[in-house]
């Protein structure tokens, strides 16, 4: 229970009736969800108004409403029920510094690293965890894939929750011992207030490209710029891609004590110079010198290997590495936490022959398929080996262009079948080849995805490079309205199983020790 008072006194309300000195059970801000005792704090939704049920509140005695405004018969009504009524400008945002009042400003015990851009986020998240916990350092995460409050792993709805679940979130990172906690912050999560009441020690900015523009998103790319420049008017310290032509729109206004940047450039923080591509023992990867970089006790990093493909990957390593140096990680953790950190479904390459690369990636649609079949063409291999299929009751629009950016890229495709949902895996696989027809790339068909990925395994040749793409991090199928359970990585483990592969299957195991094949 705290006082009403004590939940708005960072947003500073105009009271309309009743008394601040009320105590709250509870604050809720779904109306579904309105309790005797409660704050109910009405939102503006997309499709909802909260406003709308503020008679709702009065009829199951909630003990006060937060409102952007109430008509005067309604506010007779709630001074009647002896319910107090407080206005705020935007309930979104007084929902976040509410939030943050309920449950004891968490994030002031914790050290926070919110990371925005349109790429690269979530794979950043990973490295900066992977790094501080090899440091010693107890990490929660909140992300596209999942929250990670240090003691169970949460599948994600929204890249960036509602700031009501953030502050839980971070609650339960702090009880459970968490001493740091890096998040994905995205331009929808800026523009709904999400993180409202929220002061990073650290924001990064990773890049910037036309995307999340249309209905219900961002109107054009100005706001969504705008959006993403946010995050740094409630950071003390900025670390931002030096190369990207938005990085200094995306500084306008910043309000940081520091501002410092990563790249290749001359004038960069943080410069990598000297790229290479490494392909070793079926593992691809990047090495770069690194200047600029000494960490707290005097260690330096100055030789870097990270096994993420792509030069872009360059930048998700350089920005990791800055906000650690921040964080007192010396360069043996640092290094030992490249080395370790794995993003599940983002080029995630699976340990299982050192004659042939397999990898799982989330690539789902043909610019992403594009660019990893492009990045992946870099390195030279004997084939590019593609596994994928595309989701029912989607655009068939998709379907062409995945199997025209296969067929034109891939040397080799197996088309299969990923979320057919209500539809048929065949007529689905049939729109694919539409695509690859377009094409003179070489192809075959295996409707069930488990006998695709063992097609390609046992089919694999040396210096291969085999993606099984478009599932990524998702661990299941949808058949029918049904979601059943299948994750690749327990699949390649089922099959190197049936092959008598011990060693393989071991190597899987030491990665993945959640796994019970």
């Amino acid at each position: 229970m705290k006082k009403l008072s004590e939940l708005t006194d960072r947003l500073q309300p105009d009271l309309l009736c009743g008394t601040m000195e009320k105590e709250i059970s509870a604050v809720v801000y779904d109306s579904r969800k309105i309790t005797e005792g409660c704050l109910f704090i009405a939102i503006r939704g997309a499709n909802f108004d909260g406003h709308s049920a503020i008679p709702q509140a009065i009829e199951k005695k909630a003990a006060a409403v937060l409102a952007e405004g109430i008509d005067t018969d309604m506010l007779r009504n709630c001074a009647e029920a002896g319910i107090t009524v407080v206005r705020t400008e935007n309930t979104r945002y007084g929902l976040g510094l509410v939030a943050a009042a309920w449950f004891g400003y968490p994030a002031a015990k914790l050290q926070t690293i919110g990371i925005t851009g349109t790429k690269g986020k979530t794979t950043t998240t990973y490295l900066i965890k992977s790094m501080l916990e090899n440091a010693g350092v107890k990490c929660g995460l909140i992300g596209t894939i999942e929250v990670d409050n240090g003691k169970e792993r949460i599948p994600a709805v929204n890249t960036t929750p509602e700031s009501y679940l953030v502050q839980e979130y971070f609650a339960q990172m702090v009880e459970n011992g968490c001493r740091a906690v890096v998040m994905e912050v995205s331009s929808q999560a800026l523009m709904m207030h999400r993180v409202a009441g929220i002061t990073y020690d650290i924001g990064v900015f990773t890049n910037l490209s036309p995307d999340h523009i249309g209905p219900n998103e961002h109107k054009d790319f100005e706001e969504y710029l705008h959006c993403k420049s946010l995050l740094f008017r409630q950071s003390r310290v900025a670390l931002v891609n030096g190369e990207d032509p938005y990085t200094e729109q995306i500084l306008q206004g910043n309000t940081c004590e520091t501002v410092e940047r990563y790249g290749f450039g001359e004038d960069d923080d943080y410069r990598a110079s000297g790229a290479e591509l490494m392909h070793e023992h079926g593992a691809l990867g990047v090495c770069f010198h690194l200047d600029g970089w000494k960490a707290a006790d005097g260690s330096v990093l100055s030789e870097v290997e990270a096994p993420f493909p792509g030069r872009f990957s360059i930048y998700n390593v350089l920005s990791a590495l800055a906000v650690c140096r921040h964080l007192a990680v010396n360069a043996e953790a640092a290094q030992k936490g490249l080395r370790q950190a794995h993003v599940k479904g983002r080029i995630e390459m699976l340990p299982v022959s050192s004659e042939y690369t397999l990898m799982i990636d989330y690539a789902h649609n043909a610019m992403a398929l594009e660019s990893l079949l492009t990045t992946l063409k870099e390195y030279e291999p004997k084939r590019i080996v593609t596994l994928f299929g595309c989701g029912g009751n989607r655009a068939k629009s998709r379907r062409y262009e995945m199997g025209e950016v296969s067929g034109r890229l891939s040397d080799f495709t197996i088309i299969t079948s990923d979320n057919p949902r209500n539809e048929e895996p065949m007529d689905i696989i049939a729109d694919i080849v539409t695509g690859m027809k377009k094409t003179t790339g070489e192809y075959i068909e295996i409707p069930d995805r488990k006998e695709a990925i063992a097609y390609a395994m046992h089919h694999a040749m040396q210096g291969d490079v085999v993606v099984l793409a478009g599932k990524g991090h998702e661990d299941y199928q949808e058949i029918k309205g049904v979601k059943h359970p299948m994750d690749e990585r327990v699949l390649v483990a089922e099959i190197l199983k049936a092959d008598g592969n011990e060693a393989a299957l071991a190597k899987m195991h030491a990665k993945y020790p959640e796994l019970t094949v």
